[in-house]
């Protein structure tokens, strides 16, 4: 008959041990009747002693506790699904057969593994929720929220347009009380003054017909840098508000202005009698506000 492993023994020692309290005598007693004919020689004793002399008293299980529970806190069927999980572990010692002294031991791991529920994932309370769902979303979502640049239109835009505009309006009053208006005489039909000039802020679109066709300077270029001023939003779509950072938006509004500023110029200080070119420091200025 093979004999059982050392360390089979030993933990079936300590089990008992732990469990009645009194099986350590009977282990002793009968340990010399286990292994009578295969007794090692006197010099090979002390070699065979020192594993077990070095091994833990109670080795741990998977957790890290002991397989005893002096207090009685974990149930029966944990403390047997751990024994049988052990005896699987070794290799299945469970099944080779053991002597008269084991056969007690033996046959308790036996009964455990053929009564021991297939092997689930559970907590210390029996639980089996996974870590996920136990866990909130959001203290594993890395969440950060970011500062919008955008306001809704009423009432931040609309309240500062209607302050600005009445402030414009009680300037335009207090001005146009203080200052007279810039006005002419009575229109006279038999008389055309020369030059006959628009407004300032139509002199551009005249002086505009002295170079092109009437079509092309009234509709086709106005149209044109109108439309483009509809686009810039859409084609410049930098958010930044800081200057050196909006070379595209500056350079389209300042060609803008320039251009059609130098229109006005050119119609108010350099056109004279018969809208012809003329010099304002020789033939003087023909234009009146």
């Amino acid at each position: 008959m093979p004999d059982v492993p050392e360390h089979l023994l030993r933990r079936s020692r300590e089990r008992r041990e732990a469990l009645g309290g009194g099986g350590g005598e009977e282990a002793a007693a009968e340990q010399p009747a286990e292994t009578p004919a295969a007794e090692p020689p006197a010099a090979e004793a002390p070699a065979a002693e020192a594993p077990a002399a070095e091994a833990p008293a109670t080795p741990p299980n998977d957790e890290g506790r002991p397989p005893v529970d002096p207090a009685g806190k974990i149930p029966a069927h944990l403390l047997a699904r751990s024994a049988a999980r052990r005896v699987e572990a070794t290799g299945g010692g469970a099944a080779t057969p053991a002597p008269a002294g084991t056969a007690a031991p033996a046959a308790a791991a036996a009964t455990a593994v053929a009564t021991a529920p297939a092997p689930t994932m559970t907590g210390p309370e029996g639980h089996t929720q996974r870590l996920l769902t136990v866990v909130k979303a959001g203290s594993i979502q890395d969440v950060k929220a970011t500062p919008g640049d955008k306001v809704h239109v009423w009432p931040h835009l609309l309240v500062g347009e209607f302050a600005a505009a009445l402030a414009m309006t009680a300037f335009l009053l207090v001005f146009s009380a203080v200052v007279n208006a810039p006005l002419l005489s009575m229109a006279n039909p038999n008389f055309t003054p020369n030059p006959s000039k628009a407004p300032w802020y139509f002199l551009g679109l005249q002086e505009l017909l002295t170079m092109f066709h009437p079509m092309v300077a009234g509709v086709t270029i106005p149209g044109i840098g109108i439309f483009a001023l509809i686009l810039a939003p859409y084609s410049d779509r930098n958010p930044s508000q800081h200057p050196e950072d909006r070379k595209f938006a500056i350079a389209l509004f300042t060609l803008f202005l320039m251009f059609w500023a130098v229109l006005v110029i050119i119609g108010s200080f350099f056109r004279g009698p018969g809208f012809n070119f003329t010099l304002p420091w020789r033939d003087g200025v023909f234009f009146d506000l």
